[in-house]
């Protein structure tokens, strides 16, 4: 088991944070219709009104934390909050790969931002904590990511991922054979760990998911 801690800079922040983290191999392929169809029936089904979204203490407390730290929650949206909000306004979601979009699908299910990782590409031990101004990364589709003040994941080799978008660094691709699967509950959800049983569940039915381990971080 890897060692995972949460920094007390960011735990005075957001003193009911809680992380849900998962490790397993996988196959990653560019596509799992099974997996598609369960996407396709939670969009199809979705019924949150734009309002509701802020509500949500998964995504409030997250939003007040952002706040605390001098970052705009509306500029630096949360990815959950994006993926809701492309639903609502009938974008649909994009297809990636089955990892990906699967974490999309638990993403928009639990409510928490989660962000799914390339194990294989992450050196050392792992502090989620605060981005400090020398610091940025190349964000998935997003350019350089300006970091300073934003909760993130870092490893020995620096930054790589956070609820607002990840680095391409460490992103999955079809070559990714291990993952590091990160839940983020801003809120200490006390279903967390449900939320995890669930990820445990879709990787071992879409993604041959084996050597699953979960654990939870406060």
């Amino acid at each position: 088991m890897m060692n995972i801690v949460i920094a007390d800079a960011l735990k005075r922040v957001a003193p009911d944070l809680r992380l849900g983290i998962l490790t397993a191999e996988v196959q990653v392929t560019a596509h799992s219709e099974s997996l598609w169809l369960e996407i396709e029936k939670l969009t199809n089904d979705f019924s949150l009104e734009m309002t509701d979204i802020a509500q949500l203490s998964q995504i409030s407390e997250a939003r007040k934390a952002y706040r605390a730290l001098g970052k705009d929650p509306t500029r630096y949206r949360l990815s959950s909050d994006s993926l809701m909000r492309r639903i609502v306004k009938s974008k649909g979601l994009y297809q990636v790969n089955d990892i990906v979009d699967m974490n999309n699908l638990l993403s928009l299910e639990s409510g928490h931002s989660i962000g799914t990782y390339d194990l294989g590409k992450i050196s050392g031990n792992v502090e989620y904590g605060i981005g400090t101004a020398d610091e940025e990364y190349v964000g998935i589709g997003r350019g350089v990511l300006n970091i300073e003040g934003l909760p993130v994941l870092k490893d020995d080799r620096g930054s790589f991922g956070s609820a607002t978008s990840d680095s391409e660094r460490t992103m999955i691709t079809l070559d990714t054979k291990r993952i590091l699967m990160n839940i983020i509950a801003f809120d200490g959800d006390e279903k967390l760990e449900r939320w995890m049983d669930r990820a445990e569940a879709l990787l071992k039915a879409h993604v041959q998911g084996a050597a699953v381990e979960k654990w939870i971080v406060d």
